[in-house]
């Protein structure tokens, strides 16, 4: 009988470290908002050098798990889940073109519509004002406050994510948003006639919002569809179109 063994890979110490902070936040042990030992006490319970501490925090923090404040009181914070880590790979996985803009809305436009679905089956009452406070700070703000718009805006789908009652689609439905924001805003500054853009994204989201009001989780579904369709199938080139148009029915 022969066995097949493939070479084996040497580890670094500092990838060790990061694999027993990785494990300690990820099995509870170490708790958000809890503050993981100074430098110095890493040092020693790991037995390694200050160089090899550091690069273990660089590696941590690059995933979204520990936020280290230099001249800060005690160690590295561990943070609250988060869909920055999430954003940030996304980003950089388009602009390496390990992903496409086309992938990423069509992403985008499967999770709003999924969460949409569910936040016109699941969402409180509280939830629902949320939602519609949004909508008409945007419909206030249209052709008259930039930032105020956008930050309704993200708001409003914030709270469609919540009531939607999962975390990972809120997560996800966040990270994909951020990453298409960041890259394509300059092409949203540069457009034209942003108040008539402004117009038509409030009265989108109105009517998502009045989908979700009545209850209608399918209509909601396809309105956040249409609504992403609509809002960026014009910044992609004409042959990425039939990939999104198979995603709107």
């Amino acid at each position: 009988m022969t066995t097949n063994f493939t070479p084996a890979v040497p580890v670094r110490t500092y990838e060790r470290v990061v694999e027993q902070i990785e494990n300690a936040i990820t099995s509870g042990a170490v708790a958000p908002g809890d503050h993981l030992p100074s430098e110095r006490e890493l040092m020693v319970q790991f037995s390694v050098s200050r160089p090899t501490i550091r690069e273990a925090l660089r590696v941590l923090q690059s995933m979204g798990l520990v936020e280290s404040k230099p001249g800060g009181r005690g160690g590295p914070l561990v943070l609250e889940p988060s869909p920055a880590s999430l954003t940030r790979s996304f980003t950089t996985m388009v602009r390496l073109d390990s992903l496409s803009m086309r992938e990423l809305v069509q992403f985008r436009l499967v999770l709003d519509s999924a969460a949409c679905r569910l936040a016109a089956t699941l969402h409180t009452p509280d939830q629902l004002a949320a939602m519609g406070s949004c909508v008409e700070r945007m419909e206030a703000a249209v052709g008259a406050d930039t930032a105020a718009f956008a930050r309704a805006d993200v708001d409003f789908h914030l709270a469609v994510w919540e009531a939607s009652g999962n975390a990972l689609l809120s997560m996800c439905g966040q990270a994909v948003a951020g990453a298409i924001l960041q890259l394509i805003t300059q092409q949203l500054k540069d457009a034209a006639d942003s108040a008539r853009i402004e117009a038509d994204s409030a009265a989108l989201d109105r009517g998502i919002f009045d989908a979700i009001a009545a209850g209608n989780s399918m209509e909601a579904g396809r309105r956040a569809r249409q609504a992403i369709y609509d809002r960026y199938s014009s910044l992609l080139p004409a042959e990425d179109a039939p990939g999104l148009d198979a995603l709107l029915g």
